[in-house]
Order: C-alpha cells, then sequence, then structure tokens
C-alpha cells in the first residue's frame, strides 16, 4: 500500500514514521518547502522525533515528502493532518482542511480513502470536505471513493505516549469506508475502535478535550478561591487523588495552551448555535482559563510592590515558553499571553527556555519574532527583578534558578515538584506561588 499524509507537522510526521515503520509507503505532504527539504536531508525539526528516526525511514525509501499534490494520485488513501485553529472572532477556521480538499480533488482516484484527523465541529468531514472533494474531483464519496474520520491523540511530551499503542477512533461516511479506513489503520495501529460514522468520531474528539479544558478550568478557579483562605491547592489535589475512585487529578496553571484545549471546544460552541443551543460550561470554562494570565500578572504585581518596586520598568524572565513541558511546540502557550500583558504594563521582558532557543514568526504573536532565549547562568536571573516560571521542564533546575533569583513566582508548583526537601528559610522568603 502507498499512502500520502498532508500536514507534517507535530501529528502528520509522527504518523508518517509510524506507517513507514510498520511496512506503508508513505508519501508526506506539505506546502512547506523548508519542513520538506529537511525531511528529504533526513532532518528533523521536531525536538523529540530523532533526526536518525526520519533519515531511516528516507534511506529505505519507506518515507519521502514533497510539495507536488499530485504524488496523491497513485495513492491508495490520503491522510490530512492539517491544522484547525480560530480566527480573530474566535470561529472555527477550515481554511486549511478545505484548501487542501482542493488541492487533492484533481488527484483522487475511484477506490481511494481520504480520512481526516484535523480536529473540527461533527458534520466537517461529511459536508464540507466531502464537499470540496466532491467538486473537484467529479466524484462522489461513498459511492467511488472512501471518506472517514479518525481523530489525532498525539500527546507530545509524554515518553509514554506511543503512535502504535494510542487506539485509534474511526468513523467512515457508510460502512463501507468504515471498513476501509479500519484496514488502513490497522496496519499500523496496534487498536482501531470502530465508531457508527464520521460525526461520532469527530464529537468523541471535541468531547476529550471539553473534559479536559472544563477540569483544568475548575482547578483553576480553585487555585483562586483557596489561596484567599490561605488553603494550598496543590497539597489538596494530592491528597484527593488518593481516592481510588471518582477522582482524577487536573492542574491548574497560568493558562491553556496547545492545538487542541485552547481550540477545539470552541468548534462546538459556534456549531451549537447552528442549533439554538448554548454551551454554558464551555464558555465558562474558556473565560475562566483565558483569564488566569491576568491573574498571575497581578500576583507578579503585588510581590514586585512587597518589594516597593513596579511592574513598569521591571525586568521580568518568563522561564519556559513552550505551552507544556518537555516539547518545542509554541502554539497558543499561555507565555505569550505573559509577555504581552507584562510587557504592556512596562515590564522589560524576556524568556528562558532550553527548547525554544528562538522564537519562530507565529500568527498571533509575530511580535515576538527573534527574540532568543536567555541563558541559564547565575548573572541572567540575579539581574532580574522577578522570575515567573510558566512551564516546568524537567530538565530545567528550577531550585538553582530560585537561588539566584531575588523574587521569583512559580505558577505550576516546580520549585516543590522537583524536590521533596523543605526550602531554607532565605529561599522561602523569594518564592511566591501564583
Amino acid at each position: 500500500m502507498d499512502i500520502a499524509i498532508v500536514g507534517l507537522g507535530y501529528v502528520g510526521l509522527p504518523l508518517s514514521l509510524q506507517f513507514a515503520r510498520s511496512g506503508t509507503r508513505v508519501v508526506g505532504l506539505d506546502i512547506d518547502s523548508v519542513k520538506v527539504e529537511a525531511l528529504l536531508a533526513g532532518r528533523s525539526y521536531i525536538r523529540h522525533i530523532p533526526s536518525e528516526t526520519v533519515a531511516s525511514a528516507v534511506a529505505t525509501g519507506a518515507f519521502t515528502a514533497t510539495t507536488d499534490f499530485a504524488a496523491a494520485r497513485d495513492t491508495d488513501a490520503v491522510i490530512i493532518c492539517v491544522p484547525t485553529p480560530l480566527d480573530h472572532h474566535r470561529e472555527p477556521d477550515l481554511s486549511y482542511v478545505l484548501a487542501t480538499g482542493r488541492a487533492l480533488a484533481p488527484y483522487l482516484r475511484p477506490g481511494i480513502l481520504v480520512a481526516l484527523e484535523s480536529t473540527s465541529y461533527p458534520g466537517t468531514t461529511d459536508t464540507d470536505l466531502r464537499q470540496v472533494l466532491e467538486a473537484g474531483s467529479g466524484l462522489v464519496a461513498g459511492r467511488d471513493f472512501h471518506l472517514a474520520f479518525s481523530p489525532e491523540r498525539e500527546d507530545p511530551g509524554n515518553p509514554l505516549s506511543d503512535v502504535a499503542t494510542i487506539p485509534k477512533l474511526v468513523g467512515g461516511l457508510t460502512p463501507a469506508c468504515t471498513t476501509a479506513a479500519l484496514a488502513l489503520y490497522r496496519r499500523a495501529i496496534a487498536r482501531v475502535i470502530p465508531v457508527s460514522d464520521c460525526k461520532t468520531a469527530e464529537a468523541a474528539k471535541l468531547l476529550e478535550n471539553i473534559f479536559r479544558s472544563v477540569n483544568i478550568a475548575l482547578v483553576n478557579e480553585l487555585k483562586i478561591v483557596y489561596s484567599a483562605m490561605g488553603v494550598d491547592i496543590w497539597e489538596v489535589i494530592a491528597a484527593a487523588k488518593t481516592k481510588p475512585f471518582g477522582f482524577m487529578p487536573f492542574y491548574p496553571g497560568p493558562g491553556i495552551g496547545g492545538h487542541c484545549i485552547p481550540v477545539d471546544p470552541f468548534y462546538l460552541t459556534w456549531k451549537a448555535r447552528e442549533f439554538g443551543l448554548t454551551t454554558r460550561f464551555i464558555e465558562l470554562a474558556g473565560e475562566v482559563n483565558e483569564a488566569m494570565p491576568a491573574h498571575v500578572v497581578r500576583r507578579v504585581g503585588e510581590a514586585l510592590n512587597s518589594r516597593k518596586k513596579a511592574v513598569n520598568g521591571s525586568r521580568i524572565i518568563i522561564v519556559g515558553l513552550a505551552y507544556k513541558p518537555d516539547v518545542d511546540d509554541i502554539r497558543e502557550t499561555p507565555s505569550f499571553h505573559l509577555m504581552n500583558l507584562l510587557h504592556a504594563q512596562g515590564a522589560l521582558v524576556d524568556y528562558y527556555d532550553p527548547f525554544v532557543p528562538v522564537i519562530q514568526p507565529t500568527r498571533e504573536n509575530p511580535h515576538w519574532a527573534g527574540h532568543a532565549s536567555v541563558p541559564f547562568t547565575a548573572e541572567t536571573f540575579a539581574s532580574a527583578d522577578a522570575v515567573v516560571i510558566a512551564t516546568a521542564h524537567r530538565e530545567v533546575d528550577h531550585r538553582q534558578m530560585l537561588a539566584w533569583s531575588p523574587l521569583l513566582i512559580d505558577t505550576r508548583d516546580a520549585i516543590r515538584t522537583q524536590s521533596t526537601e523543605a526550602l531554607p528559610a532565605d529561599l522561602a522568603a523569594k518564592l511566591v506561588h501564583a
């Protein structure tokens, strides 16, 4: 079998390599020629994917890459793994999915399978994508070619996250489409689970991320409430998770980031309005989570004020630019919100992140492009007025950072997580939780 995978990012590249390992010839399609050239040279641009893995797949002929969508003409299946962000009005932006569909349509042939993995609202695959594929190919989905949805379940930075072993949901336009998609994914994935149709698979993916969004919002709100009462939210969570049933721990932070939780719930919110319905839980969770960066900045201001300093004119270092530990992914990271809010108040803002040496251009924060991570030295942190831990990478020595810094605001309980040893009084006096 030959397959094409469109979009060679955090979802498409590991999926391509897993199929290649499983004996399937894969052609990766991407509009970014820089990515394609890197892959053909055996270089990975994603930190947790070794270049050796890419080079091996290319050398054996199991994987290649191109910007020419005509390469899909000779394949048995096409998997679409492109972004589904929100636009400036916080409404679904399907432009990447639909543009991909239009680019592929002329090269579809009878019997081919097209599977979408990009998260979206129920109805995207069997309505929006189907329309552009049929219009551009002259073929009919479900009769001339197969169409399915199979949501991605990537968890970058998690050492236990393995594409081959994470169960895969599959829902087709017709039963025959589902059967074709099951046959495809079972070539590379250990457990593939059929659901009744595309909409069900799309809805399941949204439920997974809405569940996380709502529960993160709950602990974020409780963090503020318990802090006002003098109660340590981190100790509360540790105590509650000793219950072996009926509880699952979630943890607070300075906001939410990544390509899923800040975005996906609002796809359902938008779609629900079409049916005259409101999604109050989802919207309230979004409001709580989106307010967390402002809460952290207020805590920074209070901590500086207690030391007779103002945010205006202070040098503040944000530690951890990536949206989660041990990855180099800065999509929707709350660290940008912190940096923007502090900068707007007149602070001199720097960042430290060993995974992100230089900020690459982003859609929402182009003004930070080109800024480089400060070095991890005593001079760097001693010269700051405040240091804010926004993302707790495991390889960073946060206790050493606290020793160097005059003031450290910890939004992730990173200091205590790194060591249970009690802090000396002089270090404890410099530590603030937010």
